[in-house]
């Protein structure tokens, strides 16, 4: 027999229909200046260090072996390939330099490696260093991985090796020259602090642990350093002043009380008298975004965002001028047809800076190999990323994820943190970042700078825990971290108007000295 309506719920429907309750909304974006920040507004470095230079053009042969020296030891941290191997060699190359310390770190992971070296200086450098890298199949790669060959390539002769420009490369290219001002002036114009890791692409887990044991020497810092490579083929220079945050959490659905085989995976016929692990993941991802994906439905997850303030903001528009001719090269390079609802120009730079993320990074249970096997599996995992920006915090997120799982009825579904840290960020007035962009702007390459990355990396270490600005900046080119075919250029081409390995040593001699003042 039919249900026959109420008047009553014919009123409520018509009023549901009629009024629907609004849906979560992404966070609006808005600039509320034009005023945009110039790099010509400060004055290009105009000290020169030509003994120095000279040394370092007659003695490329022997730098760049000590670019392959560090290449051809693995280190692949996820793995523990090689790590305590490379680890001591950068304790040992610190030890060259005349560090009065130089030490491994243990940690509960990877050991850190510690350097202080003392010239003399009123100054003092704090320098970051990753030592480890991502893994490698070895059958994708043109050379092999840890060969660390020289090879003839469009842009000119570059060095090809796991860790190339991601982050071994630019890195010993620093000590390079370090080594080059020791060798000809005896003695460095600023004092140095080495602060490295071997958990970088791990997350850094362990890492505050190395800050703990030096924690109150670094504040005495001026700054820090992350030798970096920042040009692009045409010679274009950008660096970043911060980093957004992230959390990384793994979701797991399991059979119990809830359904589901509670063991091991059974035979996919018993689906129709028993619960599915995977089914009930799949569903309550499904309550954490819209259904395109790109709208957060956690209640509050938008709430603590803080609007870009006003240097952000005259540096974004000072990145606006070049964006929208690098914005469809971008997308090419990543193969993708459109942005999100179309986005283009200004719009894509605002959300990628300022807007918060959450992704799956990949879905796992039961069988996923070739043929067929019909089985209901016992569970199902998700791994998510959540990419954070001022004023969120990596602990609180994750809370807020807990609790919508909780109000949604997916109480069982287990929430795993396994990294995360807020962002970081330093100012444009800071005397490191201002000195940064004179030396570019000396070596011809006035840098377009922005207030992050939507990457994100430990920085909060230095930014938020010691005070500190933290640079991340170089001369030079290279391309495929994470990828096969790594590379950094050690000799451009004609056309190439990226640095290569020997301009590359002479703006990091030229950094110390501009910090130094002199």
């Amino acid at each position: 027999m039919p249900i026959r309506p109420t008047a009553l719920g014919v009123a409520l429907g018509l009023a549901a229909c009629a009024a629907p309750a609004p849906g979560p909304t992404r966070p609006t974006i808005a600039l509320t200046t034009d005023a945009a920040f110039d790099p010509a507004s400060i004055p290009a470095y105009a000290g020169s260090h030509d003994g120095v230079y000279r040394y370092i053009d007659a003695h490329q042969t022997e730098h760049v072996a000590n670019l392959q020296r560090w290449l051809r030891q693995p280190s692949v941290s996820a793995q523990n390939q090689g790590v305590q191997q490379m680890a001591e060699l950068v304790r040992d190359d610190y030890r060259r330099l005349g560090c009065q310390e130089s030490e491994l770190v243990p940690t509960d992971g990877h050991p850190g490696v510690w350097a202080y070296c003392d010239y003399g200086a009123s100054t003092t450098l704090l320098v970051y260093m990753m030592y480890d890298v991502q893994p490698v199949n070895p059958a994708d790669w043109q050379s092999p991985p840890f060969a660390a060959q020289v090879i003839d390539h469009p842009l000119g002769r570059v060095l090809m090796g796991r860790g190339a420009t991601n982050q071994k490369g630019p890195e010993r290219a620093f000590l390079n020259a370090l080594e080059s001002i020791l060798a000809v002036d005896g003695k460095l114009p600023v004092n140095l602090m080495f602060a490295a890791e071997g958990e970088e692409e791990l997350g850094s887990p362990h890492y505050p642990q190395v800050i703990d044991k030096y924690e109150a020497r670094m504040k005495e810092a001026a700054g820090v350093l992350f030798p970096f490579h920042s040009q692009d083929p045409q010679g274009n220079a950008s660096f970043f002043l911060g980093v957004k945050g992230i959390v990384y959490f793994e979701l797991e659905a399991r059979g119990g009380p809830e359904g589901g085989p509670t063991q091991a995976e059974i035979h996919g016929s018993y689906k129709a008298i028993v619960d599915s692990p995977v089914w009930r993941l799949t569903q309550a991802l499904a309550t954490l975004t819209t259904p395109d994906g790109n709208t957060i439905t956690v209640s509050g997850y938008y709430d603590a965002i803080r609007p870009p303030n006003e240097e952000e903001q005259r540096l974004v528009n000072g990145l606006l001028k070049g964006w929208s001719a690098l914005e469809p090269a971008m997308r090419q390079a990543f193969g993708v047809e459109r942005w999100i609802e179309g986005w283009s120009g200004a719009e894509t730079q605002l959300q990628l800076l300022f807007n918060t993320t959450l992704n799956i990074d990949g879905i796992y249970g039961g069988y996923t190999g070739e043929g067929v096997k019909t089985i209901l599996p016992h569970r199902a995992v998700a791994k998510l990323d959540s990419r954070l920006v001022p004023n969120q915090d990596p602990d609180s997120q994750l809370a807020l994820i807990r609790r919508h799982l909780d109000a949604q009825g997916f109480g069982d579904i287990e929430v795993r943190k396994l990294s995360g840290y807020p962002p970081a960020q330093s100012s444009i007035e800071a005397p490191l970042v201002r000195a940064a962009i004179g030396v570019f702007a000396k070596h011809g390459a006035p840098p377009s700078v922005s207030p992050r990355i939507a990457g994100s990396a430990p920085y909060y270490q230095f930014t938020e825990r010691l005070r500190l600005p933290m640079v991340a900046a170089g001369m030079g080119y290279g391309t495929g971290a994470h990828a096969p075919n790594e590379i950094m250029l050690i000799e451009p081409a004609s056309g190439t108007r990226a640095a290569g390995l020997a301009a590359q040593e002479k703006f990091y001699v030229d950094l110390l000295y501009a910090l130094a003042g002199s």
